[in-house]
């Protein structure tokens, strides 16, 4: 029997505490109601829109870039069609597992997938696509495909392939491609806004002409959708909608198409030149051919690299080599090594010497084998020297003490006035990034750089090119062709125009003179044109004068005018001043240059080579020249040499029966 006890004041004690649990019941229903009420009637729309986005997958179609084409129409560079490993990091459900599986199938260790999925999410984010990798072979694509529904996160996706024809020849002019950085997204939108818009796992120029014209020939990526399930992989049994109404895909547009100024066979021809063997001419270094009207026909820099390992996924071996070695493969020597000119920069002295009359054509200056200025020896190109000579000896045998005297008499400031206007220690404005100036010192320079006054001996060595006067092989024939065409100094370009898909010039660019130098300048330079013919004719017979420091070098029927340079990497004693250049170790030897233009009556092409340690100019780098000149006019004046070939035969023929003639006698 149960006793039901009835205390008022026991029931009033537990009233409060009913009241707030019935008020937080309501409130809690309440809330539930409103944000179900939201849900359903404030969001319906947009949640269920979303919900059926979350079944369809994305997936960017990238455009093809604009091929590069040379001046004939002729590839330089292009695309190929190509597979890529993709990984989509959400989708994986056991990453170890997944890099045991197709780790092997492409060559790669399991720790590595790893560490290249981890590496992405911390840098990019958990849910950005990784690009395992590029250019699959049929061997790979078909085994991925067989593991592909057992591996969540896995896609094989079709792709496009940069190739580059010509390989290591020309690699640091056009280019490579390669994914973009996390770093550079938000900087390129920056630089492209309005134009370009940048993503996670696009690929871009990375340098040379990839990256300049990365506006032009890159194009507009197309979309792609597809229904997906949990596993993110494609559900082929419906089509991908939204409310019922079909997605469309949208198409790529291709990039625009590059016409280069550079001929490929010039190229190739440069290219084999530098690298030929069979005498004592250089491998190391740089090599700029240009038309007079400042055209780009060839651009060579060795060592070189191959931009396919960038556009298939360089590996870590051959970047660590890349970066390791000693001779810098990936820069661009033609604009970005800067190094002395050693006697090529004579001519540029002479013309400063003509023009403020230190010397006339016919003065004969005294060249010893030493000239001492104060108590210091300064030595000649040769022990003996040179004797009285005029200006022509002096460019045709390169003698220095004639130089050290013009250095004297002129002073640095009015060599800077005239060299500095013909075009050296200053950029070309070539479309290139990362050109450099060189240096073209006077006395203001040194004083703001060094912070020291300027010396008079140091106008001895800037007379001949050392010292602290360094050059770019592009800025050598930038002066030169304004020697060449008596005066005009012009702005070299390396892209013709740019073409749409269907043949139309979108944009063209066209010879362009910055200033002519028979014309009175700011500074008070003017060079009269029998100045320049002075030069001319003396840089004529360093090639074919009897004692030319390239006279051994000759194209039948041309003739080209040019100056030899040996310039010294480092100091040495007097003693092993003369000392054979070619025994001492390779980072020791000096570097050689041949700049030339031909032909010589009317210049149609400037030619720079720099021969890095290949101890002299004229055994180092007036061969290579010489058979840039003989593809050149065997291509667009094959008749002259034609011509010139057969005249020298029918001379041989002649003497061999005047000499048979003779015996019989």
């Amino acid at each position: 029997m149960s006793t039901y006890v009835n205390n008022p004041d026991e029931a009033k004690e537990y009233q409060n505490r009913y009241r707030v649990f019935y008020i937080v019941i309501a409130a809690t229903f309440t809330i539930f109601t409103m944000r179900l009420w939201y849900l359903q009637i404030i969001s319906g729309n947009e949640l269920r829109e979303f919900s059926e986005k979350n079944r369809i997958k994305q997936n960017k179609i990238t455009a093809p870039r604009g091929l590069m084409l040379d001046r004939d129409g002729k590839v330089l560079v292009e695309n190929l069609p190509g597979f890529e490993a993709i990984l989509t990091p959400q989708y994986i459900d056991d990453l170890d597992d997944l890099a045991k599986t197709v780790g092997p199938i492409l060559g790669m260790e399991p720790d590595k997938v790893v560490q290249k999925v981890q590496k992405s999410r911390k840098q990019n984010g958990p849910f950005a696509q990784i690009r395992l990798k590029e250019n699959l072979s049929r061997e790979e694509v078909f085994r991925l495909k067989r593991v592909r529904l057992d591996t969540p996160g896995l896609e094989i996706r079709e792709s496009i392939v940069r190739y580059y024809p010509l390989k290591e020849n020309g690699a640091q002019l056009f280019g490579y491609v390669g994914e973009i950085s996390k770093r550079q997204i938000p900087i390129l939108n920056d630089q492209y806004k309005g134009a370009l818009k940048f993503d996670q796992g696009d690929i871009i120029g990375k340098s040379g002409l990839e990256e300049t014209l990365e506006k032009d020939i890159r194009g507009t990526d197309g979309i792609s959708f597809i229904q997906v399930d949990a596993h993110g992989r494609e559900a082929v049994t419906q089509t991908p909608n939204i409310y019922g109404e079909q997605i469309k895909d949208q198409t790529p547009v291709h990039g625009n198409n590059a016409v280069l100024t550079i001929d490929r066979d010039l190229q190739e021809a440069a290219y084999a030149a530098i690298n030929k063997t069979g005498d004592a001419r250089g491998h190391i270094g740089a090599i700029f051919a240009m038309k007079t009207n400042g055209e780009v026909l060839a651009w060579v820099s060795t060592p070189s690299f191959d931009p396919n390992e960038f556009s298939t996924g360089i590996t870590p071996q051959t970047w660590s080599k890349l970066i390791n070695d000693p001779f810098k493969p990936l820069r661009n020597k033609v604009i970005q090594d800067h190094n002395s000119p050693g006697s090529s920069f004579k001519p540029l002295v002479a013309v400063a010497a003509l023009s403020e009359k230190v010397v006339t054509p016919t003065t004969l200056v005294a060249s010893p084998g030493t000239f001492f200025f104060g108590r210091r020896p300064y030595h000649d190109s040769i022990k003996q020297g040179h004797g009285n000579i005029t200006i022509y000896d002096a460019i045709e045998q390169s003698s220095n003490v004639f130089f050290y005297k013009m250095g004297i008499a002129l002073g640095v400031d009015k060599m800077y006035d005239y060299i500095h206007d013909l075009g050296i220690g200053q950029k070309t404005g070539i479309e290139l990034s990362r050109e450099v100036s060189g240096i073209m010192p006077n006395s203001a320079w040194k004083k703001a750089t060094v912070g020291e006054e300027w010396q008079p001996g140091e106008n001895l060595s800037t007379a001949i090119g050392q010292g602290f006067v360094t050059v770019t092989p592009i800025s050598m024939a930038i002066a030169y062709n304004a020697i060449a065409t008596e005066g005009k100094v012009v702005k070299p370009f390396v892209i013709r125009k740019i073409l749409d898909q269907d043949g139309k010039v979108l944009r063209e660019n066209f010879p362009q003179v910055v200033r002519d130098l028979q014309q009175p300048q700011p500074n008070g330079v003017k060079v009269s044109p029998e100045t320049f013919k002075v030069v001319k004719e003396a840089m004529r017979r360093v090639a074919n004068g009897s004692r030319g420091t390239a006279r051994f070098w000759k194209v039948p029927g041309v003739e080209f005018a040019g100056k030899t340079g040996t310039a010294q990497v480092m100091g040495f004693s007097a003693d092993q001043i003369f000392a054979s250049c070619m025994a001492r170790p390779i980072h020791m030897r000096h570097n050689g240059w041949f700049v030339s233009f031909a032909p010589v009556e009317n210049p149609e092409i400037v030619v720079a080579i720099l021969a890095e340690h290949a101890c002299h100019g004229n055994t180092g780098a007036a061969p290579i020249a010489r058979d840039i000149y003989e593809a050149y006019f065997q291509k667009y004046h094959p008749d002259i040499i034609a011509n010139a070939l057969k005249n020298k035969g029918q001379k041989h023929a002649a003497k061999s029966e005047a000499a048979t003639t003779s015996v019989d006698e």
